[in-house]
């Protein structure tokens, strides 16, 4: 029932009575709600189905084929040629490709090696080249690459939902913060209201001087103020925050009587996966990033390699089979055959070489980038786990201040009440107050935006959401 008043409350095209209760939308259904339905979310769920279409694109390089190429010409009643030429190959991972073949020619104009049996020839045989493209070759190294592409893809993934939910966890904070301080307002509004009016009171019995109902009276106005602004910010954190509601492929703006929650420290920790990871935990090998980057070395390694084997000389031969009575295996014999053999070498090599230094150097430049973003990240993350140890001491201190300042302000209107004291010493203390429980609010934000620092600076992209 929850879940589904929550739906109705998001739909800008509904509406809830005024009666209704508030409702309030956790951390872990929010970023729940982001995971599925955010768009771009969506989108990083499109990476790994095009790394397995690239596979399968790099795949189709080893495809066996079909080729069949008929040419005939007829003039004034003459047949100059009627020609046929089937092949079919099957190319392996090597350089070895097999095929077979059939040739057909008649007319009075065709070549003289072209007078074939009757019935046609047929041929079976392989093609090979022995040095360059033996052991890799552009099929070879486009396969290894697009498998690569296909794990870098996974990583590329978790990299691209870590962001989104990143991003949607500080638009999250940032209007709780929002939240708190026109709470914070609106309760001091309150107590200034109240106030004022017992000062009222007091000064048309004749208890209180008049100007004591300006000053109270000027409390409240700033307190009307300092809500008005607050309510702004509300605004606009809610307005930035409903960039990231979508629901069924619709958007949806935040509606006034959803909060958030006000006390989400457990589970950010849970729905982050943040909770129970100490610092000896992490492993900056598995790092999604590094992956990525690690996946895209190798596909590097692999144009080196291919570049180097361009260094070789081009050695391509061929052998094929001759026979008219295909249907007998016995007729293929060795004294019937078709091949040749073809070499290409360049003398300098100046365009190899220069691919070849190419090919190191955007290896060198990946490693280097590598190396550097571990560094990085190893410091980044030791960084926030001791900016978080400092933060539990920071709002241990915080809450003492604002608890201390409570007991000050509760005292002053207690000697305020016996005739002790004065509205100037209430309001005060009472602005102290103010800026102290500010600066709580401030604080638990800061705290909560290094929680998800360090949910964006592992990577990690939740399994439970």
């Amino acid at each position: 029932m929850r879940r589904y008043l929550f739906y109705l409350a998001f739909l800008t095209i509904g509406f809830l009575n005024a009666q209704q209760d508030t409702l309030v939308l956790s951390f872990n259904e929010y970023l729940g709600y982001v995971k599925k339905y955010h768009p771009i979310a969506r989108q990083a769920q499109l990476t790994i189905p095009i790394g397995q279409a690239n596979l399968m694109k790099a795949r189709g390089g080893f495809d066996p084929k079909i080729e069949v190429d008929y040419d005939r010409k007829k003039f004034k009643g003459d047949e100059y040629w009627d020609r046929l030429n089937g092949t079919f190959k099957i190319p392996t991972y090597f350089g070895l490709e097999f095929k077979g073949g059939f040739e057909q020619a008649e007319g009075t104009n065709i070549n003289p090696d072209e007078e074939f049996p009757i019935d046609g020839l047929y041929s079976a045989g392989v093609s090979a080249s022995l040095a360059r493209g033996f052991w890799i070759n552009e099929r070879m190294a486009t396969l290894r690459k697009a498998k690569f592409f296909r794990e870098q893809t996974k990583a590329d993934q978790d990299l691209l939902v870590n962001q989104i939910l990143y991003n949607a966890s500080i638009a999250y904070f940032e209007w709780l913060m929002a939240y708190n301080e026109a709470d914070i307002f609106r309760n001091f509004l309150i107590n200034a209201s109240t106030r004022f009016g017992g000062i009222k009171q007091s000064a048309l019995a004749g208890d209180r001087a008049i100007i004591d109902t300006v000053e109270a009276k000027i409390a409240v106005e700033n307190r009307q103020l300092s809500l008005e602004q607050a309510k702004v910010k509300l605004m606009q954190a809610s307005l930035k925050l409903s960039n990231f509601l979508w629901i069924n492929d619709v958007p949806v703006e935040l509606q006034p009587n959803i909060a958030p929650d006000r006390t989400p420290e457990q589970d950010i920790d849970i729905t982050l996966e943040i909770f129970g990871k100490p610092l000896d935990s992490f492993t900056i090998e598995n790092h999604p990033k590094l992956r990525s980057m690690d996946f895209k070395i190798d596909g590097l390694t692999v144009d080196r390699r291919l570049k180097a084997n361009k260094l070789l000389p081009k050695i391509d031969v061929e052998y094929n089979f001759l026979t008219e009575s295909p249907d007998r295996i016995n007729s293929f014999v060795t004294e019937q055959y078709k091949g040749g053999i073809n070499f290409y070498f360049p003398l300098f090599l100046r365009k190899e070489r220069g691919d070849l230094k190419l090919a190191k150097f955007k290896l060198q430049d990946a490693q280097f980038e590598r190396d550097n973003a571990q560094v990085e990240i190893r410091n980044k993350v030791l960084a926030i786990y001791r900016e978080l140890d400092s933060f539990l001491e920071q709002n241990r201190l915080i809450d003492n201040i604002v608890r201390d300042y409570n007991t000050l302000l509760a005292a002053e209107e207690r000697k305020f009440s016996f005739g002790e004291s004065s509205l100037f010493l209430i309001n005060s203390r009472e602005s102290s107050l103010i800026d102290a429980e500010l600066k709580q609010n401030e604080v638990q934000n800061k705290f909560f935006t290094t929680k998800a620092k360090l949910f964006k600076s592992l990577a990690i992209n939740p399994e439970n959401l």
